[in-house]
């Protein structure tokens, strides 16, 4: 178990590694929600598969991960600075003695301790200085997977006749009959037809196979040559749970729905089999520093190559080349193996950790599959629910008898009812759903008596704050009326109750970045809007800068290490080219990161 003071060495976890043959059982993701276009990597079913038919073995990949001489950390003063510390006993100060990744003191600088004199100076020229950022709620393997494919998606291309224009650019690049691997597309914000059918894509290349991503990574699009490669025709079956759609003739139209649709294609890929995912996971970390992020937490293990991601997170930290904080939240849907394993929450250390256990109740709001009171707009279906009642109740009281912080993944107001409902329960049980910090995912749709029911029972919401931003349009307009989507991600009524909430990309669903979320929530702006969606929920600047440090590091269970600039915590921290404080509030995403600091040593300079 984890105390607050110090974590489980990781290396001291019980081995894990498993039978070569085994991968996650597919039939476990073949649920109705397997069909949800618009669901995100919480309960995406789609990699397992891929993973499975293209041979690659995260166990294997992680054991071969080349290892740096020496761990990251480092020593110094920091001078010249406007330190925010995000510590209410000393919000300010200007110079800060890091040594062995570790701050020993923090001031003034006039008090600066004679004992620092020998230390190298890490001049910051008057540039403001925060804790590191914290994402509390991404997904790191997905990413990994697809940062390697072409971004199509509309905050690169606001049509889809541009997407279509870079791919073709892609194909006269590479040679003939390399593959082209594209993601992001959306439908749903991109000007142009619903779907990338095999005509459209043929227009691109029919020398190249194609396939394309949608943005919820549950709908897939591909050319004819790829669909010839995998042998799919008007008489090839849909898999269970999934759907190769055909056109009016009855022949396959390029659009393929679910994993198992989706891996029927992408098997045939061979820089699939060679796509080395281990080392893509440090690529993320390295993407995670440019926008001065210090940790990360990812939330469904489990879901992309079952028990077998634990070998991987194992396999990161033993290579001393991390440079990103990692925290993570095991999964429910395969809750068996990680009963068999006998994992226990905590384990791990300051670098990976567990620090959750992940439940997804319901699905997604702009999907019309996140568990609604009332029906959708325009519509007579109320959602569907991922995981019934008893279940649900079932789960939480088990994990949290046996010590584990819980995280429900929940968007409509129908499934948070169910989820308070279980926490209320386990309350009632004496089980303390409030000490373990247990938290709501997404908490998208909330209602004034819900805020008032979090309040009391101690639960903490992390909002998606780019379905604001990017989908809040889609939500006044086609999915629930100005009314309901006003009442989407209310941090500010959830801060007036006093109620500790947080930030966070969900990445692959939304770009992680800190200074855009924040903005986003400050702002409460709509993009290709000049609208405000319910302008009563922004929050200050200072609020959203406290819910993606300290909060989101409270959240996961690490607050004791990092999350502010103390004596004793690790020296992660950002250096910024401007102060958050100071900016006009739709110029926050703006602010350029300078420079990111973690153990004391410097991981990213512009």
């Amino acid at each position: 178990m984890l105390d607050e003071n110090s974590g489980q060495l990781f290396n001291e976890l019980p081995d894990v590694s498993i039978d070569g043959d085994y991968t996650i059982d597919p039939s476990a993701f073949l649920r109705e929600h397997s069909s949800d276009p618009f669901a995100c990597p919480c309960c995406a079913n789609v990699f397992a598969l891929m993973l499975q038919n293209s041979g690659i073995d995260l166990a294997e990949q992680a054991q071969s991960i080349p290892r740096a001489d020496y761990p990251l950390v480092g020593s110094g003063l920091v001078i010249n600075a406007r330190i925010m510390t995000m510590n209410p006993k000393m919000p300010v100060a200007e110079s800060m003695w890091v040594e062995n990744g570790k701050i020993r003191w923090i001031g003034q600088h006039r008090d600066v301790p004679d004992a620092s004199s020998g230390a190298d100076l890490i001049d910051c020229r008057g540039k403001v200085v925060l804790p590191g950022f914290i994402d509390p709620h991404m997904h790191l393997a997905p990413v990994a997977m697809l940062i390697a494919f072409e971004d199509v998606g509309p905050f690169r291309f606001p049509s889809v006749q541009q997407a279509l224009q870079q791919l073709k650019q892609v194909a006269a690049s590479i040679r003939q009959g390399e593959w082209i691997m594209g993601r992001q597309f959306d439908p749903s914000l991109q000007q142009g037809p619903d779907s990338l059918t095999r005509d459209l894509l043929d227009e691109v290349s029919v020398e190249h196979p194609i396939f394309v991503y949608n943005a919820s990574l549950h709908l897939g699009y591909c050319n004819s040559i790829a669909l010839d490669l995998a042998g799919i025709t008007a008489d090839t079956q849909s898999p269970p749970g999934a759907e190769i759609e055909c056109d009016a003739n009855g022949e396959p139209n390029g659009v393929l729905k679910g994993g198992p649709a989706m891996a029927l294609v992408v098997r045939h890929n061979p820089a699939m089999k060679q796509q080395n995912i281990a080392e893509a996971c440090l690529n993320v970390f390295t993407k995670a520093s440019a926008v001065g992020i210090t940790m990360l937490c990812d939330q469904g293990t489990g879901l992309f190559q079952g028990t077998k991601e634990l070998d991987l997170y194992r396999g990161l930290r033993n290579s001393n080349r991390m440079q990103t904080r990692f925290r993570y939240s095991l999964g429910q849907v395969i809750a068996d193996r990680w009963d068999e394993l006998g994992v226990s929450w905590g384990e791990g250390d300051e670098w990976v950790r567990n620090t959750g256990w992940k439940i997804v109740s319901d699905g997604s709001n702009q999907g019309r599959t996140g568990l609604q009171r009332d029906a959708f707009l325009n519509s007579d279906s109320k959602g569907i629910a991922y995981i019934e009642v008893d279940e649900l109740n079932a789960a939480v009281e088990k994990r949290l008898r046996e010590g584990w912080a819980v995280c429900v993944h929940a968007n409509g107001d129908a499934a948070i009812d169910r989820v308070l409902d279980a926490y209320q329960r386990a309350a009632d049980m004496g089980l303390d759903p409030a000490g373990k910090r247990c938290r709501i995912e997404h908490c998208s749709i909330l209602h004034d008596e819900q805020i008032d029911r979090m309040a009391v029972l101690g639960i903490s919401p992390s909002f998606l704050i780019g379905h604001v931003y990017y989908w809040g349009n889609a939500f006044v307009e086609d999915v629930f009326g100005l009314e309901k989507a006003e009442k989407l991600d209310r941090t500010a009524s959830c801060e007036a109750k006093g109620i500790r909430w947080t930030l966070h990309s969900d990445d692959p669903v939304t770009e992680m970045n800190p200074l855009r979320c924040i903005e986003n929530a400050v702002t409460r702006s709509m993009w290709k809007s000049e609208e405000l969606l319910s302008a009563e929920e922004c929050i200050p600047v200072e609020a959203a800068l406290r819910a993606m440090t300290i909060d989101a590091a409270w959240q996961c269970h690490s607050d004791h290490e990092v999350g502010s600039l103390e004596v004793k915590k690790f020296a992660d921290f950002v250096v910024l080219d401007r102060d958050p404080l100071k900016v006009e509030a739709r110029s926050l995403s703006k602010i350029k990161v300078l420079e990111t600091w973690v153990n004391g040593k410097c991981v990213y300079q512009l």
